[in-house]
Parts: C-alpha cells; sequence; structure tokens
C-alpha cells in the first residue's frame, strides 16, 4: 500500500498496532479514498476519515459507524506516526465524519472496500459512494477547475450514477433551489467535458 506518504503514515499505523497486538479499521473518502482505488495519482493533505468498524479475526470489519470518537488504540498510534514521519497532528481526521448527521448515500456500508494492512483496515468507499459525496462537494465549490469536479470526472459517473446522486443530495441533503441550481450546473459541466 505505501506509495505516497499519507499511504507510507497509514501502513506505519497498521504495523505499529500489529506490533502492540492491537487492530482498528477505519473508511476513508477523499484523496486517499482515490489514490487507494488508482483512480487519480495525486499528494493529498490528510486522510479523510467517514467512518469506523468493529475488526474481525475472522474476515473483514463489520458495524460501520461514526468515526467519533476514534478507538484510542489507533488515536495513540495516530500520535506516534505524527511524531515519528513528521505529520501534522491532524494528518488522519474525521472532519468528513459529519456527513453521518445528515445521512450517508444509501446502502453505503455494502459497498466498503477493506484491506489489511497490518493492525490497520482500511476501508475504502465503494465509488458509486464517492460519486454522490465528490458531486455534493463539487456543487459547494463549482468550477471545473476544482478538485472536486476533477475527482468527479475522473470517477467517470454515468448519466444514471449522477441523477441518482442528485436526487439523495436534493432530498436528504440539500432542498434549496441554490443547491438544484448548483447541481444542474455542475452536471452540465460533467456532460461537457465527457463528450
Amino acid at each position: 500500500m505505501a506509495t505516497t506518504p499519507l499511504d507510507q503514515a497509514l501502513h506505519a499505523v497498521g504495523q505499529l498496532l500489529a506490533r502492540r497486538g492491537q487492530s482498528a479499521a477505519i473508511v476513508v473518502v477523499g484523496g486517499t479514498a482515490l489514490n487507494l482505488l488508482q483512480v487519480v495519482a495525486r499528494a493529498t493533505r490528510d486522510v479523510d476519515v467517514i467512518a469506523t468498524a468493529t475488526p474481525r479475526r475472522d474476515g473483514p470489519p463489520s458495524d460501520v459507524r461514526p468515526p467519533e470518537p476514534l478507538p484510542k488504540v489507533l488515536t495513540d498510534a495516530i500520535r506516534t506516526v505524527a511524531r515519528d514521519l513528521g505529520l501534522p497532528s491532524d494528518w488522519l481526521n474525521t472532519t468528513v465524519g459529519a456527513q453521518w448527521k445528515t445521512g450517508m448515500p444509501p446502502g453505503f456500508a455494502s459497498r466498503v472496500i477493506w484491506h489489511a494492512d497490518a493492525g490497520l483496515w482500511v476501508g475504502v468507499a465503494g465509488r458509486l459512494d464517492l460519486i454522490y459525496l465528490k458531486l455534493y462537494a463539487a456543487a459547494d465549490e463549482i468550477s471545473p477547475a476544482s478538485r472536486h469536479f476533477t475527482d468527479l470526472l475522473a470517477l467517470r459517473p454515468t448519466a444514471d450514477e449522477l441523477a441518482a446522486a442528485r436526487t439523495w443530495i436534493t432530498e436528504t441533503q440539500d432542498r434549496s433551489p441554490a443547491m438544484a441550481q448548483a447541481l444542474e450546473a455542475v452536471t452540465a459541466h460533467v456532460r461537457a467535458a465527457t463528450h
């Protein structure tokens, strides 16, 4: 897994947990998820953790849930790795976990793709979930040059996937006319960029 500095940091967390006889499970989104899925290859400033889960001995983690609070064994390992690698204290953060307050895309937990790295299970949000979340983020920052828009394009959403994401956003996240207009602008940019 270790290719970028943050991938190396995640690997170091997994190794440290294993040496301590501990384990943890996180679900990532954003640039880290896109890098792990090999959708993009770019540096990212932090690891966005949208969920945690319960590690199991006999298979992938279960019970995907909001990330707050992170397990103490994990926060201890994160702090140690930050110190050892000279990373900022918030190199792995749960800010995006606030998404749970307004709701996750339906079926989110069933699409997580799990990777084991010693004592750390890293779950990557499914492609469809990343489309939903990136469309929502791109609508907040309307510009064909925005990182969220370019990430959305890299995911290669179909018209049906964009329509489903739009419905999720307008029915569960933001019903305002301004959001509907922003979503129309972003989807028009996507159509123009893919045709």
